[in-house]
């Protein structure tokens, strides 16, 4: 993915981005990138502990041997297929039939991400950072009118730029108290040692050109910008007291899972020390490698130098793994969905997994607010791009169904054997059928849908099923009691 590269390669000083925020934040937000990408990224950021006295190739053989159970993205992953479980809908309005827009929902950023794609990525890479800058842009082809734009296939398109990218900014304070954006300066790619920087203000959209091992720096071009206006959008995860930066998902759990990161090597050098104690002689014992190896002692050597076990007594494996099953519980407890990821058949009360549920169903929510914000304003300056104000509105979900379906399957088959009551046998019939994803009063009419029927004396009677007849007279129910019933 074209932004991941870019986001590891943008090593441009924080001195030469201009901006403080940026500088105290910038580390911060490359320790969050690597935890959340993991494998080699994460190995290079060397997050393993070195050891006192450990030599560099010591270190470097931990290193390869260390593995990163990655629950930053586990998280990230599970919120995702939650907030994107359905589309959003969104009333498009004056907008709806453009072929703009079409052509838009399509390709959104012009390398051939569809719009629902794109705002998954924008989600993700908010959860990650705590927000997200999208830069809606349209090229400057010299037309005169809007349908000469359109005839060269020339639209607006957006373009995703993560806190790393964003290497300076500025808001102004208005005269009637609100903030507008002023200055942006951002990296809009990378290939290699070089970056394609962009300026923007309201009146010019700068495009200059940096190479980092020739210290060299180029401006290739000036252009108008026509808005009068920034078009960037920040997509919060949630906000902070500082304005342009937002809060992530995995600001703590990083450092736990870095906890773990080392536990876990900690647990494989427990293992090997305990399968492997280390053998102390002189030099002039011949000692060979591997079990059953004979040792070769010389015939004068002293009786109070003969070979050792060195053995180990560090911390106990079990130990150990206790720690990392507490920090993985401590990961569940923060991001709210130890229910939804738990593996062992040891489950927490229901009340406790409805309380989980409900702080995760709020804290979906408010991602879900500022995600349909962003969007919102991302269609306005579209329609800006287009001289046609947008007028719609966008809704993402606001309450997500997150429950435990075996847990209550289970309870309604407790509770069925438990009753005699038709009525409630069909309420939990119709759970049932619920749960199974289907719609209880399509399921249920062929079957229990009321009907006139005649016993043997030619007695009529109304009854549900027949069944549910013969179990009503089995308990004493009378004809005319049933069919007051």
């Amino acid at each position: 993915m074209t932004i991941i590269n870019n986001i590891i390669q943008s090593d441009v000083s924080a001195a030469a981005s201009g901006n403080t925020i940026y500088t105290d934040y910038q580390n911060r937000w490359q320790y969050l990138l690597e935890s959340y990408i993991g494998g080699e990224v994460y190995r290079d950021g060397l997050h393993l502990t070195k050891y006192q006295l450990e030599s560099g190739d010591e270190y470097t053989q931990r290193l390869r041997s260390a593995h990163l159970d990655n629950h930053c993205a586990s998280v990230i992953s599970v919120y995702n297929s939650f907030l994107f479980r359905k589309e959003p809908y969104r009333d498009l309005a004056n907008l709806e039939n453009l072929p703009a827009t079409q052509s838009f929902l399509k390709n959104a950023d012009k390398d051939g991400t569809n719009f629902n794609n794109f705002m998954k990525d924008v989600a993700t890479w908010s959860s990650v950072f705590g927000h997200a800058w999208i830069i809606v842009t349209k090229p400057n082809v010299g037309a005169n009118t809007l349908a000469e734009e359109q005839s060269t296939g020339v639209r607006p398109y957006v373009n995703l730029i993560t806190p790393l990218n964003m290497l300076d900014w500025n808001y102004e304070r208005q005269i009637d108290g609100s903030y507008v954006l002023d200055y942006i300066r951002y990296i809009e790619d990378s290939n290699g040692s070089v970056r394609t920087i962009k300026e923007w203000t309201p009146e010019t959209i700068t495009t200059k050109v940096v190479d980092l091992d020739k210290d060299y720096e180029e401006t290739r071009s000036v252009e108008n910008n026509g808005l009068g206006m920034i078009p960037a959008v920040i997509a919060y995860n949630k906000k902070t007291s500082v304005r342009g930066i937002g809060m992530g998902d995995i600001n703590d759990i990083s450092d736990v899972q870095k906890f773990i990161y080392n536990m876990q090597n900690e647990l494989e050098q427990t293992i090997r020390l305990d399968s492997h104690p280390s053998l102390v002689t002189t030099p002039d014992v011949i000692a060979g490698n591997g079990s059953g190896s004979i040792v070769q002692m010389p015939n004068d050597l002293d009786p109070g130098l003969k070979p050792y076990l060195l053995t180990y007594n560090g911390a106990s494996s079990t130990s150990i793994m206790d720690a990392i099953k507490g920090a993985v519980a401590s990961i569940d407890k923060m991001a709210n969905i130890g229910s939804i990821r738990a593996t062992e058949a040891k489950r927490a009360s229901v009340v406790a997994q409805q309380q989980e549920f409900e702080l995760l169903n709020a804290r979906l929510s408010e991602k879900g607010d500022n995600l349909e914000l962003a969007e919102e304003q991302i269609w306005e300056l579209f329609g800006l791009y287009l001289n046609q104000p947008f007028t719609g509105y966008i809704e993402y979900p606001d309450s997500f169904n997150i429950r435990d379906v075996d847990n209550e399957y289970v309870q309604l088959e407790t509770a069925k054997k438990a009753v005699t009551n038709p009525r409630l046998l069909n309420i939990i019939d119709a759970r049932i059928v619920e749960l199974l994803g289907e719609d209880p009063e399509d399921y249920l009419a062929e079957e229990f849908e009321p009907h006139i029927m005649y016993d043997a004396q030619g007695n009529a009677y109304l009854a549900r099923t027949e069944a549910e007849h013969l179990n009503m007279q089995a308990q004493g129910y009378t004809h005319n009691k049933i069919a007051a019933e």
